[in-house]
């Protein structure tokens, strides 16, 4: 019974100790991870060469289509690399190096370019599909990590990914070499994005939804028009003032003229400081607490810049202007709703 609770107790400690004794060792392993891979692709800057250019040039003015393909590992980077091509203007489609070789590799056509992703460039698949590709008079782009592969050797282009060392301590899972080849893969999209001159609404184009797409196309107009338009005339008393804001609810309101030109604003600070003060209330108009220089925003303005300003200056609330005359306001809350925050 002694010994049973022994090794009862023993058993239980367990998880106790060994977090304890292994949390330095974890810590370490992660970041040695992380610098191997950062050395990989720090390494690829020697591979942005005549060879990278030309790859970009061909990419460029190619007519049809960039098929991406590879297997394993790379056939992962691959998809993502397409993903990444298709986002910033650049048609992609994905074959895999094993389907092309039972039928699908049908889908290239004439004009299009091939690249193909391989660390060894020595897959049986990649030595069966390079050849059928050369035989349709396709360009053949070589992503590899072997100078001296099957696929090096008879590609159009060559992009060098080699790298030194794995993450994986066996120095065998593909790691360092497929961030290698992912960098690359970003490489040329974002060059071949500058090259073409995609712009953000271009990217908006592409990315409708989510919060990303709505940081691209959302309009200040679009949030407030849903608001309410709090506004009085400069000659308005203090009692006018209060009922249009608490009307309105939004804690501001637009001081306008009779052409809704904006004169200023009065927010529910600025009349909480008035209180403050000793003074009659009783004569008070909008002009003597309204705040002349607001902080405002056009209506075609990005949402996205809205919240910005607001940051900046850190308000809640902007006025909505459109060639000086009062639109509406937006609010922060708005911008909550939408998930811009």
């Amino acid at each position: 019974m002694q010994v049973y609770r022994l090794r009862k107790r023993e058993y239980l400690l367990k998880p106790l100790i060994l977090p304890r004794l292994m949390k330095t060792s974890i810590q370490q392993i992660a970041q040695r991870t992380i610098t191997l891979e950062a050395q990989a692709i720090s390494a690829l800057s020697a591979s942005i060469n005549a060879d990278f250019e030309k790859a970009v040039i061909t990419i460029k003015d190619c007519e049809g289509r960039v098929v991406i393909s590879g297997i394993g590992k790379s056939a992962v980077i691959a998809q993502k690399i397409v993903a990444t091509f298709n986002s910033t203007g650049t048609p992609a489609i994905f074959l895999h190096a094993a389907d092309a070789i039972h039928g699908d590799i049908g889908m290239i056509q004439q004009k299009d370019i091939v690249i193909i992703l391989s660390k060894s460039g020595n897959s049986p698949e990649i030595k069966v599909l390079v050849p059928l590709i050369k035989n349709f008079g396709n360009t053949v782009i070589a992503i590899v990590g072997n100078m001296e592969s099957y696929l090096a050797k008879h590609s159009d282009i060559l992009l060098n990914t080699t790298v030194e060392q794995e993450a994986c301590p066996n120095n065998l899972a593909p790691t360092s070499s497929t961030t290698a080849q992912l960098v690359m893969g970003d490489a040329l999209a974002i060059v071949l994005m500058e090259l073409k001159g995609f712009r953000g609404d271009d990217f908006a184009k592409f990315h409708p939804g989510g919060t990303l797409g709505k940081k691209l196309y959302l309009r200040v107009s679009d949030l407030a028009k849903d608001n309410e338009k709090p506004a009085v005339l400069p000659d308005q008393t203090l009692k006018e003032v209060i009922v249009e804001m608490t009307k309105k609810r939004l804690g501001v309101t637009a001081v306008i003229d009779d052409e809704t030109t904006l004169m200023g604003i009065i927010t529910d600070g600025d009349l909480r400081r008035m209180l403050e003060k000793e003074i009659s209330i009783n004569a008070i108009i909008a002009r003597d607490i309204m705040t002349t220089k607001p902080k405002t925003i056009a209506s075609d303005a990005l949402a996205v810049d809205a919240l910005d300003v607001m940051r900046k200056h850190e308000i809640t609330q902007l006025v909505v202007t459109e060639e000086g005359k009062y639109k509406g306001i937006i609010h922060l809350q708005d911008l909550i709703k939408e998930g811009l925050i």
